[in-house]
């Protein structure tokens, strides 16, 4: 019957028809059967119509976690209209972009978040908690609102972590291909209990809502976000799965990480679960086999992979597919076969097919695919694509990389950022060899490739290894220009709101030593453990101090020069009392000013190039620094012996450096605020 359907609500309604007095929602002691839960929903549904929404409009829906946040949801796809699930607790600037960007009628929240929303929006405020009177009383039966399935059911904001968020707008038909691929796949049936901890503006949230709602489950609505809350114990988390008698459960793989560490050293089980599925960053072959053998046969274990353009999940892996588990099972990662009715295509960057083990960017095919961004066109047409190698004539280019295995499985590689992503991929599968890596994470900053790594004390080892042994073994493995720059410790990686590798919050390497005779593989000079590999000993005192000597040296010398380049430009005599020392003053800070802005022309570059920014801005603003810093000297003395009426003289000087000093003022500005740009915005 789902066939029949045209729209994601319809799908919930159905089940609400069939079974209205079995319980949809369960958040703590609060419980809502699929009749309540219709019901409150289009009462709501109908004072939203009465505020204006409907079709092709949007509302941003941003409560904390509880029913009442499935009954907005519901509401407002019953009005016709799309919703932008909003963390209320997020960042100010996130909260403000996205509802500039996609612009509601109205959002929809509780008094709690009043006034932070009302200053982040011009829309109007729909306090569901102090507004309930209102539409107490309304009719409970469905808005008369008919839909086709091709108006767009949401719009998921991606998590921003290589630049600002954007609107992925998602069609209600999109979402119903998901759900049958869901059906088929994990066998739902209303005797599933599904867990949802996922953080509410991540896809996962809607995935579970539709996975358990549309399939007469129950859906458990954990009170604490064990993504977002950092003091939340995973102790709590997996009471919550036993005693919430959980069958069906998605994490993130952080969480499935502090889980497995959890249970294994203390024999713990994870009750009735039957599926747990887990996403959203690259998990190795490994660690999804040592989850599965743990947890046994009667828990099937699934990394799926998928994007939100594309309907959340795409294609998924089953342990039981492989025939044989490789020999280095640490250095694959297997996403497996499409969801039914997803297509996945490995495109070279030509837009052509790649051969059977050859690397190509993952473009998915099929009714999963979105509509495209909310209000960038130039970025849809780029990663929504027409293409002659897909049915369906459109694919998204999703920017990852894989290989299809002669066993016909996908093996994901990475992002293909800079186009080094295999690179990355496979120093990062050659750290993960290393018996003391916990987790390990590549980039390329400032054209140097650099490992960050987690350690851990080996077996039988009373420290981890160091970041010289780490780069020592990488360069036994690897060909010489794939062994990272630098190795660089981390107690733990950052990540995102959504449980992800925040890239952009990587520290900096330290700056790149001098290159010694020993070969690539050779210990740097003064490494100690736990240290950055590559930094010399003492070189975080040694460069301030060679700084300072240069200063003072070349700032004297300036001093010292500037009677006889200038003569008279520095005579103080025919300047009264106290008044000629101010002046005095000021000549000394002119010669140190040029001595700091000449050792830093000398000394400086390393350091304005491992701020990440584009090699040509880096360049540019060295040099305005050392301008800012160093004319004055020249600038004031030229001045000062110019005669008053000499008026092409002072127009010159006053033209030259003053134009040239707002330039350089500019350039540092735009390196300040400068972020990355174009398609991984």
């Amino acid at each position: 019957m789902t066939g029949e359907l045209q729209t994601v609500h319809e799908l919930f309604e159905e089940r609400a028809l069939r079974a209205p007095q079995a319980v949809a929602v369960v958040c703590g002691d609060q419980r809502l059967s699929y009749g309540e839960l219709d019901a409150r929903a289009n009462r709501l549904a109908h004072h939203l119509i009465g505020l204006g929404l409907g079709p092709g409009r949007i509302a941003a829906v941003a409560l904390g976690r509880g029913p009442e946040l499935l009954t907005a949801l519901l509401a407002v796809l019953k009005t016709g209209a799309a919703y932008v699930p909003l963390e209320p607790t997020g960042p100010d600037r996130v909260i403000r972009h996205v509802l500039v960007d996609a612009d509601p009628l109205v959002v929809v929240t509780e008094e709690v978040y009043r006034v932070r929303l009302a200053d982040a929006a011009e829309a109007d405020l729909l306090c569901v908690d102090t507004a309930a009177p209102a539409f107490a009383e309304l009719p409970a039966g469905r808005p008369a609102v008919t839909l086709s399935g091709t108006e767009p059911a949401c719009v998921f904001y991606t998590s921003g972590s290589t630049g600002l968020p954007k609107g992925a707008v998602v069609e209600h038909r999109n979402l119903l291909h998901s759900f049958r691929g869901w059906q088929q796949v994990y066998h739902l049936t209303p005797a599933d209990r599904v867990l949802q901890t996922a953080t509410l503006e991540f896809d996962v949230f809607t995935a579970d809502w539709i996975r358990a709602l549309g399939s007469g489950a129950v859906l458990v609505l954990a009170r604490r976000n064990f993504t977002l809350d950092r003091t939340a114990d995973v102790a709590e988390l997996h009471a919550l799965v036993v005693d919430g008698q959980i069958t069906v459960m998605e994490t993130n793989l952080h969480t499935a990480r502090r889980l497995f560490d959890h249970l294994r050293p203390r024999g713990l089980e994870l009750g009735q679960l039957r599926l747990l599925t887990v996403g959203a960053e690259k998990w190795y072959l490994d660690e999804q086999l040592r989850l599965q053998g743990y947890l046994g046969p009667a828990v099937r274990v699934l990394n799926v992979y998928g994007v939100a353009e594309a309907s959340v999940d795409s294609t998924y892996f089953d342990t039981a597919a492989l025939a044989d588990p490789p020999e280095h099972p640490e250095t694959v990662s297997l996403i497996g076969t499409p969801f039914p009715g997803n297509r996945v295509h490995l495109l070279d960057p030509q837009g052509r097919p790649v051969a059977d083990g050859e690397v190509g960017e993952i473009c998915l095919g099929g009714p999963g695919v979105g509509r495209g961004y909310l209000n960038r066109p130039k970025l849809t047409s780029a990663r929504f694509v027409t293409t002659e190698h897909d049915p369906d004539g459109r694919i998204y280019r999703t920017g990852d990389l894989a290989r299809r295995r002669p066993d016909g499985l996908l093996e994901y590689l990475g992002r293909d950022t800079d186009r080094t992503g295999a690179r990355s991929a496979g120093v990062e599968a050659a750290l993960r060899g290393h018996p003391a890596v916990k987790e390990s994470a590549v980039a390329e900053l400032d054209h140097r490739l650099v490992a960050y790594v987690v350690t851990g004390p080996e077996e039988g080892a009373e420290a981890p290894a160091d970041p010289w042994a780490l780069r020592a073994y990488l360069a036994e493995r690897l060909p010489a220009d794939a062994v990272p720059d630098a190795v660089v410790p981390l107690p733990a990686l950052p990540r995102t709101r959504a449980g992800k590798l925040d890239r952009r919050h990587l520290p900096l390497p330290a700056p790149r030593p001098p290159a010694e005779g020993g070969g690539k593989a050779a210990r740097p000079r003064g490494v100690k453990g736990g240290g950055s590999a590559g930094r010399p000993d003492g070189a975080g005192r040694q460069r301030p101090l060679a700084h300072l000597l240069l200063t003072l040296f070349l700032g004297g010398l300036a001093y010292a020069l500037t009677p006889d380049l200038w003569p008279g430009s520095t005579d103080t005599s025919a300047v009264p009392g106290p008044w000629a020392g101010v002046f005095e003053a000021l000549y000394v800070c002119e010669a140190a000013g040029f001595g700091l802005g000449a050792a830093f022309l000398l000394l400086g570059g390393a350091a304005v190039r491992l701020q990440g920014r584009p090699a040509w801005l880096a360049r540019a603003t060295h040099l305005a620094v050392c301008w800012l810093l160093a004319s004055w000297w020249p600038q004031d003395n030229l001045y000062r012996t110019t005669a008053a009426t000499d008026w092409p003289a002072q127009a010159a000087l006053v033209l030259g450096f003053n134009l040239t000093l707002l330039l350089a003022a500019a350039l540092v500005a735009r390196f300040v605020t400068w972020r990355p740009q174009g398609l991984s915005e």
